[in-house]
């Protein structure tokens, strides 16, 4: 199943009356040359100077295939005609513009796109209309090209929210009331959901004993697990489990083209299913069909805009513990820039993919096994996470229905955990401030979806489109939180 979107770009150039169109239709195929030698971009004919043009490139970039828009001033452009194109077309626009190429071509070669961008984030409003405008909007081909290959990531990130179907099954667990949120926001973003009951879930996972797949997903099993599969009397039954959630998605989705599941994983799972679902969480999330624990609904939706970014598995964990002072001082201080209170560890019970641990074994569920049998908590997939680059964050509906996010970059240290679980020793600069002045102070949840690799800029990108209304980051010292207090 592919889970994400492939976005086809078009480009529509645009161009004021009284300014020459060959200035936006030769600047137009200069960007298309320079940005062909990354990618791919449908370049369309007919440039812009009033609306029946603008109806002319609208059907003809929806005959071409375009699901992204870029909408480029070549000169000043004409303020109606091109913000309506970005309201009729269906999917995410960008707009960029010209910069004047010599000093020598001042004036017939003049376009003062520069001066347009302006008129048009009047009339964008105007008209309420979203968009994405780059940084600095304004450049030559090269610069513009750039700007398109950044705004790819985010486009694929919203055309697979106008596509997406949230699949949950029961409620969150008593004492989960951290990972509650209404669901109102979510027909707000587009994304449609589905909530069921855990009994519908082990009736159909019942309906799959003895499926003649199972075994070849049992031998799929055994080969990414490798010498770490240590609990080998369990796979037929995960492997029951994942046929089970794949065949409910294939089921399920409706009209939507993809799919993320958000499942409950305790107090009732273990006893039932005799197992717990971690191994094939991480499983599918490696697919590109994120799952997470104890049905959190808007954390599934921040990490599948993850995979959409990043093009790449990611995980969802618990902001868990602190790093031990001892483990700091010998492994971490001295040989970074990280303080003590830069560090904590990320953790779940094991619904990190394989292909981002630095080593896996199949193991029990350590926290349940206190108080249940532990052959009923077997399934987490228990690893120290893989060092490298990392972003932390998380988009959540305040409970009276308003958008709130954060992002952060940072790292997972090469440093061993030397405890239980998909666990990682993680740094993020001035965390101890974010975590008191973003994370505690917004209310939110404990858990953060992790994209592997540095997506906050596409991140932050995809929070403003989508009408977030307060983004948080980790600001650095010399810009103290509103919350902050100067004496400390």
């Amino acid at each position: 199943m592919k889970n994400i979107p492939t976005i086809k770009l078009g480009i529509v150039a645009v161009s004021r009356d009284c300014f020459p169109m060959s200035l936006s239709e030769n600047r137009r195929s200069a960007i298309v040359k320079a940005y062909q030698k990354t990618g791919e971009i449908y370049e369309c004919p007919v440039c812009i100077e009033n609306e029946k043009d603008m109806l002319k490139a609208l059907e003809d970039v929806k005959n071409a295939g375009c699901n992204a828009l870029v909408i480029y001033l070549g000169n000043f452009g004409p303020e109606s005609s091109e913000t309506l194109l970005a309201k009729y077309f269906d999917g995410p626009v960008m707009y960029c513009a010209a910069a004047e190429e010599s000093e020598n071509d001042l004036l017939d070669g003049r376009g003062d796109a520069y001066c347009g961008v302006l008129n048009l984030s009047y009339n964008l409003k105007l008209r309420n209309i979203k968009a994405y405008i780059p940084e600095y909007p304004v450049g030559d081909a090269v610069d513009c090209a750039k700007m398109i290959k950044d705004f790819l990531p985010i486009a694929r990130a919203l055309v697979a929210l106008k596509n997406l179907k949230i699949i949950s099954f029961g409620p969150r667990p008593q004492d989960f009331l951290a990972c509650n949120a209404p669901i109102k926001r979510l027909y707000d973003l587009g994304v449609e959901i589905e909530e069921n009951s855990e009994l519908d879930l082990f009736a159909a996972f019942n309906a799959h004993a003895g499926d003649k797949r199972i075994p070849d997903v049992v031998k799929d099993m055994e080969k990414e697990l490798g010498e770490g599969n240590k609990k080998p009397e369990i796979l037929e039954k995960l492997a029951q489990y994942e046929l089970t959630l794949l065949d409910w998605v294939e089921e399920h989705k409706g009209s939507r083209e993809y799919v993320a599941i958000s499942g409950k994983c305790w107090p009732a799972f273990q006893t039932e299913f005799k197992f717990v679902p971690c191994y094939i969480n991480s499983r599918l999330a490696s697919r590109g069909i994120p799952v997470s624990c104890e049905v959190d609904i808007y954390g599934v939706l921040s990490e599948y805009i993850g995979a959409c970014i990043s093009e790449d598995a990611v995980t969802l964990l618990d902001i868990n513990n602190s790093v031990p002072r001892d483990m700091y001082e010998k492994e971490i201080s001295g040989k970074t820039s990280y303080s003590f209170t830069d560090t904590f560890m990320g953790f779940h019970c094991g619904n990190t993919p394989a292909c981002k641990l630095s080593f896996c074994e199949m193991k029990y569920q350590k926290i349940m096994a206190r108080s249940l049998p532990k052959e009923f908590t077997n399934g987490t997939l228990e690893g120290d996470i893989a060092p490298g680059d990392i972003t932390f964050f998380r988009l959540q509906s305040t409970a009276d229905s308003h958008l709130k996010a954060y992002v952060a970059e940072g790292e997972v240290l090469p440093v061993a955990t030397r405890s239980f679980g998909g666990i990682g020793v993680f740094a993020i600069p001035e965390m101890g401030r974010f975590y008191r002045h973003v994370l505690i102070e917004d209310n939110f949840p404990h858990h953060g979806a992790v994209a592997f690799g540095h997506h906050g800029k596409a991140i932050f990108e995809v929070f403003k489109y989508l009408g977030v209304e307060k983004i948080g980051y980790n600001q650095p010292k010399s810009l103290p939180y509103k919350t902050e207090n100067p004496f400390a």
